[in-house]
């Protein structure tokens, strides 16, 4: 395992300890906290879920509200943290749909599942294993989604070919992440706190697009649409260590949640006397 997956799986079992001792907030959300984690989420969405699975949300956005999920979709969430997009989608895809929810995080895992039992979702399955080596045989699923988790691999090629390889055909990647819009300092890049606070592992816009292009997705769309300033996260900043003033003006407005979204093609219509046959 790198020394990423070793320090984010660190940070979040932490967090997800303090959300299971206490019922409440953990220590640290992903981002830095507000204004990234919050309102995500309606209260009319969160109303029946466990106290616990709201509590451990360190997400960017809602994937869940990015495209419409029907019943006997099957769903994958990857970084699936304490559940909460997981439940969401299984609601939305009925008993005779599936969501599968993927983490490397021993401590998140038995979150989630204790979060699944209190929601009483039986169409829901919790999987050990990274974003990196999905765990799932290919064309299984009909969407991938992912709140904020996709910026934390080192090995964010490899992730978006799992994404490719593990949907159907026509499939849909429906995330929500932080992006970069223009170049920002080294030193915030070379942050682990930052990257684990889902701000140094960002990709640059058209760098996002164009891995997902390689990966093989089409029909991609970035829509950034809350952009972040240095007065809103300068507590946190400078708790990393970063001299916020004198690196103020080149990370001003520079980062930004995005819902990201792509598609499997279909296969190209057969067009030969014995493509077809069997």
């Amino acid at each position: 395992m790198t020394e990423v997956q070793d320090t984010v799986r660190e940070k979040y079992g932490a967090i997800a300890a303090a959300v299971r001792g206490s019922g409440g907030c953990g220590e640290g959300a992903c981002c830095g906290g507000d204004p990234i984690t919050s309102n995500l989420y309606t209260p009319a969405e969160t109303q029946d879920l466990p106290p616990e699975a709201v509590s451990a949300s360190l997400g960017c956005g809602n994937p869940t509200a990015l495209l419409p999920l029907s019943p006997g979709q099957v769903v994958l969430d990857l970084g699936s943290g304490g559940g909460i997009d997981v439940l969401l989608s299984a609601r939305r895809v009925g008993p005779s749909g599936r969501v599968y929810g993927v983490d490397m995080t021993d401590e998140m895992l038995a979150l989630a599942r204790e979060n699944q039992r209190k929601a009483g979702a039986a169409n829901v399955e919790f999987l050990k294993g990274t974003i990196e080596a999905v765990p799932l045989p290919d064309s299984s699923v009909d969407v991938v989604i992912s709140n904020c988790v996709i910026n934390l691999s080192s090995d964010k090629d490899a992730v978006l070919r799992e994404a490719f390889r593990v949907l159907k055909p026509g499939g849909q990647f429906a995330v929500s992440d932080v992006i970069v819009r223009g170049a920002v300092p080294d030193e915030v890049r070379q942050s682990m706190e930052l990257w684990v606070g889902c701000i140094a592992g960002a990709l640059e816009e058209s760098d996002y697009a164009a891995k997902l292009r390689a990966a093989g997705f089409q029909d991609v769309e970035i829509e950034p649409w809350r952009v972040y300033h240095v007065e809103d996260a300068r507590a946190f900043l400078t708790a990393s260590g970063l001299d916020v003033d004198r690196v103020a003006a080149d990370i001003e407005g520079r980062f930004a949640s995005a819902f990201v979204r792509a598609r499997k093609p279909e296969p190209a219509p057969c067009c030969g006397t014995d493509c077809c046959a069997g």
